[in-house]
């Protein structure tokens, strides 16, 4: 049996732990985009060149996915968040060190390595917070990557100019080394399913282990393949506006560094919204229907297409109105992101739910790593504009469809679930208290 259940209050110092986590791990994630110019300058790099760095580092972020997921279904997830702190400090800190392009490519292709790890702390959180709470959490902790980007934001074009983009990632670096430390001491594990409603009245839950069985399971329930699917062509709108909106603002639109940084600072204030809107959305839906989620999800990349073609046909001087539906589109097009992470857990059994996340997330990153590189090879054959249009759009549509078939079939995944845990409870009340 497992040790008893952690306070309340500890869950919310957990879950503070892993939002200042995730909000520098993301500030220097994100460092990539704002101080693209800079790397581009210094080695006269072609858009293509800088698309295949962004792309390498997705490709072993994918690789590393179902590894991250195996072994956080099998042993503690709290040290091994450590160990991808440490990783995440150590892979920076000799992607700053990187001579040439060559150089900056390999290390740049090692920070996939921690990119990969948040399926377990996504899993420990879900331990904490039952499945009505667990959208609003999610929402709040993936704040964390548009106030990241901002501050990164903020450094690179503060501070990049100043120091260099090599310093700037010493210090976010060093700060992934100290982070490594605090999640090893203060972040410890919790019975997987303990937050479950079938599963939350008992004072001890069994141990069940990560089984290869239950992970072909995973392939054979319908509202994981449509997850899998809009996960693959999901992401591809994320990469093309994270690695080139900033050279889109700069040489097509005409904005100078102020206008650059007021424009792209009001956006992700409203992206930062849009996470915690989405996932509130979604659990207060959730609770009136099961479909909730997948309803919620699909107005969020509907709205976002509309928004961002609407966005990009404003003319070039007229910064405002362009602005405005730029804000528009960042808050919208967050709202499945929460909503998808809750219907993996809604339909997948405690102790293999690292593994299905990091299943999810790996397919995602083909698509994410497809995109920088597709982006990069249609703008120089057209534009950065026309390309983002028509990446954005054709995605969020095929998204769209995904999500509108998940609202049909995921209430028959989440009844077979809760069969399990019952059937769970049951048992485990049998072994506390045998006929006499």
């Amino acid at each position: 049996m497992n040790a008893p259940k952690k306070t309340n209050t500890y869950r919310y110092i957990v879950t503070a732990i892993f939002f200042i986590f995730m909000l520098l791990h993301q500030s220097d994630k994100l460092l990539i985009g704002p101080l693209t110019d800079k790397i581009q300058q210094e080695w006269n790099l072609s858009l293509t060149q800088v698309g295949a760095f962004s792309t390498g580092a997705l490709i072993v972020g994918a690789i590393c996915y179902p590894l991250w997921g195996y072994l956080y279904d099998r042993f503690s997830r709290a040290k091994l968040l450590a160990i991808a702190s440490a990783i995440w400090g150590t892979s920076t800190m000799l992607n700053a060190w990187a001579p040439n392009y060559n150089a900056f490519l390999v290390t740049r292709a090692s920070t996939g390595i921690d990119d990969s790890s948040y399926p377990g702390l996504y899993s420990l959180i879900a331990d904490y917070f039952g499945p009505n709470m667990r959208g609003k959490i999610y929402g709040i902790l993936q704040l964390t990557q548009p106030i990241g980007y901002l501050i990164g934001m903020i450094l690179a074009l503060v501070l990049g100019g100043v120091i260099g983009w090599r310093s700037v990632f010493y210090i976010t670096g060093s700060l992934g080394l100290l982070l490594a430390v605090v999640i090893f001491f203060g972040v410890k594990d919790v019975p997987r399913g303990q937050s479950e409603a079938e599963l939350a009245d008992l004072d001890q839950i069994g141990i069940y282990k990560f089984d290869w069985k239950l992970v072909g399971d995973l392939f054979k329930k319908p509202t994981l393949i449509m997850v899998f699917l809009q996960g693959f062509f999901g992401v591809f709108p994320w990469n093309v506006i994270t690695y080139f909106f900033f050279l889109y603002l700069g040489q097509e639109r005409n904005f100078d560094e102020q206008s650059k940084l007021i424009t792209m600072g009001a956006a992700v204030l409203c992206l930062a919204a849009g996470y915690p809107i989405g996932g509130y959305l979604g659990d207060w839906l959730f609770k009136r229907t099961l479909r909730g989620r997948a309803i919620i999800s699909t107005i969020g990349v509907i709205a976002g297409a509309v928004f961002l073609w609407l966005a990009l046909g404003v003319p070039i001087e007229d910064k405002v109105m362009f602005t405005v539906l730029l804000c528009l589109t960042a808050l919208t097009m967050p709202f499945a992101s929460p909503n998808v992470i809750s219907t993996v857990y809604d339909i997948t059994l405690p102790e293999i739910r690292s593994t299905a996340l990091a299943v999810e997330s790996f397919i995602e990153s083909f698509g994410a790593a497809s995109a920088p590189l597709i982006t990069g090879i249609l703008a120089e054959n057209s534009s950065i504009q026309s390309s983002m249009l028509l990446i954005c759009t054709v995605a969020w549509a095929l998204c769209a469809v995904f999500f509108t078939v998940t609202a049909f079939i995921v209430p028959k995944d989440i009844k077979v679930l809760h069969k399990q845990l019952q059937e769970r409870a049951a048992l485990e009340q049998q072994h506390a208290h045998p006929a006499s």
